[in-house]
């Protein structure tokens, strides 16, 4: 891969880049250390371009990156949506639900070169095996929450094969609180200024708007718009559950793009990402959401879900006095990860769970073709 060992002094074209970034308060990890003035000067070179992706700061380029890995299915989405191939690996393969591919034209759902970084932990050691040109992953999101790791792992990785530069923008976290969060776009941006193809992310936002502006006439005034609640089952006959909250970040903008509340909002039971705790039945009963969504951990077709959960909770002694399960409002929510293709197709699929009477089940809100298009450069 152009580096024997981590000692060899063999050149590559990550010899080449300089990163650069302005510390933040807290103690966290804002930007990556200099390489050393050699290679500055080398970046220094007319072919060379800079990108700045809060916290790394700025990251100048001397050529387009040919490998990527990815902190999450989201910005593997965003450089899959630009055009690219997938990453060499993300921290979790199985959270990355590529289904959301199957009819777009010539886009592969297959996973199978594709690694899994959280592998009982994760070993910087890998990082350096797979030798990518950048890691669009946030430093903070390593240091914070990946065990072991420290801000001199960030600093190896970053200095023996490539600068991290993500920002983990589908929750929030208390570190994140000294630099912003990115909107879906404003990172599928930076992506795009990283691989320079800002011309196909301008196509796709193109797309996502005109998408929205459609789907939106359709929708019947927000007063009528249903409430859900966003919940992860523990089990396959669950018993508890993981509730979510419809926070500000990219995990949940298509509910908000649909004018979708949270039945829960008015009320003090806290959200799984904010203390990891878990819900029983009670207060589901004395709540009763109209609508239940269900993260899971894997893609369900309609009847595999409703064979599965839908049944275990229509023979409950709790679970069926529920209203949405006595009305049959019970569906599936996908996963929390979500750049341009997935977000249109979870998008597509929740106005067609929630608004029934408008948005027919084998409708195409969206055009498959004209994002292959996008992604092979006809713009």
């Amino acid at each position: 891969m152009g580096r024997d060992s981590i000692g060899s002094t063999t050149p590559t074209r990550r010899d080449c880049l300089k990163y650069t970034g302005t510390a933040v308060g807290g103690g966290l990890l804002a930007g990556c250390t200099s390489t050393g003035s050699s290679q500055s000067a080398e970046a220094d070179d007319d072919s060379s371009y800079s990108v700045t992706i809060e916290p790394t700061g700025e990251v100048t380029f001397n050529s387009v990156p040919e490998t990527w890995v990815a902190e999450n299915a989201s910005w593997a989405d965003m450089g899959v949506a630009l055009g690219m191939d997938k990453p060499s690996a993300v921290v979790l393969t199985d959270e990355y639900r590529t289904w959301h591919y199957d009819d777009i034209p010539g886009l592969s759902t297959s996973k199978d070169d594709m690694v899994s970084l959280w592998q009982d932990g994760v070993d910087n050691e890998l990082f350096i095996e797979l030798d990518a040109g950048v890691h669009f992953i946030d430093p903070n999101y390593m240091i914070n929450l990946i065990p072991n790791w420290e801000e001199s792992d960030v600093e190896k990785v970053s200095e023996q094969v490539a600068p991290f530069c993500g920002n983990t923008s589908f929750s929030t976290y208390p570190w994140h609180e000294d630099y912003p969060y990115y909107d879906l776009y404003e990172a599928t941006e930076k992506v795009a200024e990283v691989f320079q193809r800002t011309d196909r992310y301008e196509a796709l936002e193109d797309l996502h708007s005109e998408f929205l502006d459609r789907v939106q006439q359709r929708l019947p005034p927000e007063s009528e718009r249903p409430e859900i609640a966003l919940l992860s089952p523990a089990s396959r006959e669950p018993e508890k559950f993981y509730l979510y909250r419809l926070g500000d970040r990219t995990a949940y903008k298509h509910w908000h793009d649909l004018g979708i509340s949270d039945a829960l909002d008015d009320t003090d039971i806290p959200s799984f990402t904010s203390d990891r705790g878990t819900i029983d039945y009670e207060p589901l009963l004395e709540y009763d959401p109209e609508i239940l969504m269900f993260y899971t951990d894997k893609h369900w077709t309609r009847s595999d879900f409703q064979d599965t959960f839908h049944t275990f909770l229509e023979d409950h002694s709790a679970a069926s006095r529920l209203t949405a399960v006595q009305n049959g409002d019970v569906y599936p929510a996908g996963g929390m990860y979500q750049g341009p293709i997935i977000n249109l197709s979870k998008t597509e699929r929740a106005a067609k769970q929630l608004f029934p009477d408008e948005f027919s089940r084998d409708e195409q809100l969206y055009d498959r073709q004209r994002i292959a298009d996008i992604r092979s450069g006809d713009i």
